[in-house]
């Protein structure tokens, strides 16, 4: 197993829980309540900062997009979140499951389709993701030995809203989904818990099939791939990476702040590729820039991006 861990390329990485936590078996029952006490104290983290950069409060929030496939919360999130955030009573909440990887990129655009329909609105969207409550000793399967390498726990957030201000446009969105490649991503349930659907074939599959299905998204919306300042990816592992240089045109080495983030957090799911965006954010938006993440369906999901003038 060794050697997996060794080139995943990854330094750090944050748990729901203490490591000593992972060698004991866990079953099905605690694992979501495990999954339900800390998602919701990452989501309650990750909206206030959002809201915080956003100079908004609660209670301000019209709409509230929760995205997350690494348990399952009924009530959801939000609303266990509510009370301690201070949202209003009449916000409208939208959660989402089952996107896995492609999550924070499709909710993404989700968000922008709802604050497009109600000017002046806000949206929060809110993704967290703990990946780690998957791990399964009694798995030893390669797939989980990838899995248990590469995966690790976050959430991250951010406000939506049509009319003046803000960072950057939304200026198209759009997703492809590949036929006959349900058993690429995603999960399997038990009594024990998730068990991880992860193909080996995934590399290879984004360098022959990224290329056309995002310029087919783009396309659709009136834009070129030549007008792409930067590509924000997703990064699933350092393999993914390059296979996405290669099939967007990007020089090799070229997606460094995808490699910084999963150098650093490990594949978060679907936060990984907003972590990316913030990044990217920090050093500067460039003029176009278009959001990029793969996920269970098997499915590309892409946002464009315009620098606010």
């Amino acid at each position: 197993m060794a050697p997996v861990f060794l080139t995943a390329g990854i330094r750090k990485r944050h748990a729901a829980r203490p490591i000593d936590w992972y060698s004991k078996p866990h079953g099905w029952k605690e694992r979501t309540a495990t999954y339900l006490e800390v998602a919701r104290g990452l989501f309650v983290d990750a909206a206030n900062k959002a809201l915080d950069a956003a100079q908004l409060t609660a209670a301000e929030v019209d709409v509230v997009v929760t995205v997350s496939s690494t348990g399952i919360a009924t009530p959801s999130l939000e609303a266990r979140a509510a009370q301690e955030m201070g949202f209003r009573d009449d916000i409208q909440r939208v959660p989402i499951f089952g996107l896995g990887c492609a999550g924070g990129v499709s909710g993404f655009a989700i968000a922008a389709r709802l604050a497009k329909a109600q000017p002046g609105a806000n949206v929060l969207l809110v993704v967290v993701e703990l990946c780690t409550l998957a791990f399964r000793l009694d798995q030893l399967s390669k797939a989980g030995i990838v899995a248990c390498a590469l995966f690790g726990d976050g959430a991250a957030a951010c406000v939506l809203r049509a009319g003046e201000g803000g960072l950057a446009e939304v200026e198209a969105a759009g997703e492809h989904t590949w036929p006959n490649t349900l058993d690429i991503m995603g999960w399997d349930l038990d009594g024990q818990g998730f068990e991880v659907i992860f193909a080996q074939a995934i590399p290879s599959f984004a360098e022959a099939n990224m290329g056309p299905a995002v310029a087919g998204i783009l396309q659709r919306a009136g834009l070129r791939m030549d007008e792409v300042d930067r590509f924000i990816c997703h990064p699933g592992g350092t393999k993914v990476i390059v296979a996405l240089e290669r099939a967007l045109d990007i020089p090799q080495g070229g997606l460094d702040h995808e490699r910084e983030v999963l150098r650093e957090y490990g594949n978060m799911s679907a936060p990984t590729a907003l972590f990316v965006l913030d990044r990217t954010l920090r050093a500067g938006l460039p003029s176009r820039s278009v959001m990029t993440a793969m996920g269970p369906g098997f499915s590309a999901s892409c946002v464009a991006l315009k620098r606010a003038a």
